[in-house]
């Protein structure tokens, strides 16, 4: 047999301007870099675990013991969180975009029967799980939520908080008010928002479930540790009812992280091999985002998100999100049906900026760790560029006009 040794991989350094994962900091890598070899119960190794589940909850905002990493991405966060739910379970889920969808996808396959799963198992029908499909680049509001959940009373209801896929922000207050209102058990995806909003998560009671990710707000490798936070209300649902897993149950995980019986101690049981890469990247992640202050970070993405708003419209776009840390918008009319190909050029060129991933297609241009001057003119810049190699056309002065309004300096393309 032919053994076949392909050349050693080089991947290029890309700049990532899209709904992520963002550009990890130079220090969390210098970290992961830097780490020993270490087996996963060194005493360096769980130190730093337990100092990441502390700083954590900082950074989330919350008392909840249950707060720590899932191991993993934030579909692992995700699906932990929902491990909670069982077949049968009343579910209200509120989607607007790609991602909520697919969260809605999975809703559906955890509270789905035995006989429905089998059915249709990619897509299955949960009679229990009622999803509110509210269109694409439109939010999801207190009307809406108010009327899903008193009509319906479910056990738990879930939202996504920032929707990626279409860039939204969802009513979190209104979400948590309703769920409250009607005894609901409320689940939100975070996955894009930790670390980018200026929220903290115990202000909002209804709701007894969070996770995100770690390649967002957090700005750390994928695949370390994705952030979860879990009431003590969630905690005793899962005891009462169980769940079906093991690699990704709340509880057993939680040990690991020396969160026993709802209290931190000194020492946690063994659940799965950690990687002390991971965790010594992972906890500079979280020393960096408290170094800044998750409300100075926040502010920051402010800023600098209305820069590269007023840059796309000075340039004929039509900007229809409302996040922070994403600008997703419209072509000018002259390149309407072109987003693929710009996109596609783009990225050929080391420019990662994303289409949307649902119709209608719109492009999405990020700006996740990228909260400093130089590196909005350079979205700015290449993105104007793009735009010209299409044969579209761009004032110079009126994009400059914008830079040099809120940065004090004009760079335009040539």
């Amino acid at each position: 047999m032919t053994v076949h040794v392909f050349p050693q991989l080089e991947i290029p350094h890309t700049l990532a301007a899209g709904p992520g994962p963002g550009n990890t900091d130079e220090r969390v890598l210098q970290r992961f870099a830097s780490a020993g070899v270490a087996d996963h119960m060194t005493p360096d190794v769980l130190r730093g675990m337990v100092e990441c589940k502390h700083m954590l909850r900082e950074v989330w905002g919350t008392d909840n013991v249950h707060t720590f990493g899932a191991a993993g991405t934030g579909w692992t966060a995700l699906d932990m969180m929902f491990a909670a739910v069982r077949p049968g379970d009343k579910v209200v889920a509120f989607t607007n975009g790609t991602f909520s969808g697919i969260d809605a996808l999975t809703l559906r396959i955890k509270a789905a029967t035995t006989e429905e799963l089998a059915a249709n198992s990619l897509d299955p029908q949960a009679a229990s799980v009622t999803v509110i499909e509210v269109p694409h680049g439109q939010s999801v509001t207190a009307d809406v939520i108010e009327a899903a959940l008193s009509e319906h009373k479910p056990k738990w209801a879930f939202m996504a908080h920032w929707e990626t896929g279409s860039g939204r922000i969802n009513d979190v207050q209104a979400f948590s008010d309703a769920c409250e209102a009607h005894g609901a058990m409320g689940l939100v995806d975070a996955v894009s928002s930790l670390g980018v909003g200026d929220f903290r998560i115990d202000d909002f009671p209804g709701v007894v479930g969070w996770a995100s990710c770690p390649q967002k707000g957090i700005c750390c490798l994928p695949l370390t540790y994705a952030p979860v936070s879990f009431t003590d209300r969630f905690i005793d649902s899962l005891k009462a009812t169980g769940a079906s897993t093991y690699g990704n149950h709340p509880i057993f995980e939680a040990r690991h992280w020396g969160i026993v019986d709802g209290k931190d101690v000194e020492k946690g049981t063994y659940h799965r091999t950690h990687s002390g890469y991971a965790v010594a990247a992972f906890h500079e992640a979280l020393r960096l985002t408290l170094e800044q202050s998750v409300a100075s970070r926040a502010a920051d993405y402010t800023r600098h998100e209305a820069v590269l708003r007023e840059a796309v419209e000075a340039m004929g776009c039509e900007v229809t999100s409302n996040m922070t840390s994403l600008v997703v918008l419209n072509l000018p009319p002259s390149l309407a049906g072109r987003e693929m190909e710009l996109v596609q050029h783009c990225r050929a060129q080391n420019f990662g900026i994303w289409p949307t991933l649902s119709a209608p297609v719109q492009v999405r241009i990020g700006i996740l760790n990228q909260l400093n001057r130089s590196a909005i003119e350079e979205i700015v810049r290449r993105f104007a560029q793009a735009i010209r190699d299409l044969g579209g056309e761009v004032n110079n002065e009126d994009v400059d006009a914008v830079l040099h309004r809120h940065y004090g300096v004009a760079i335009a393309a040539e």
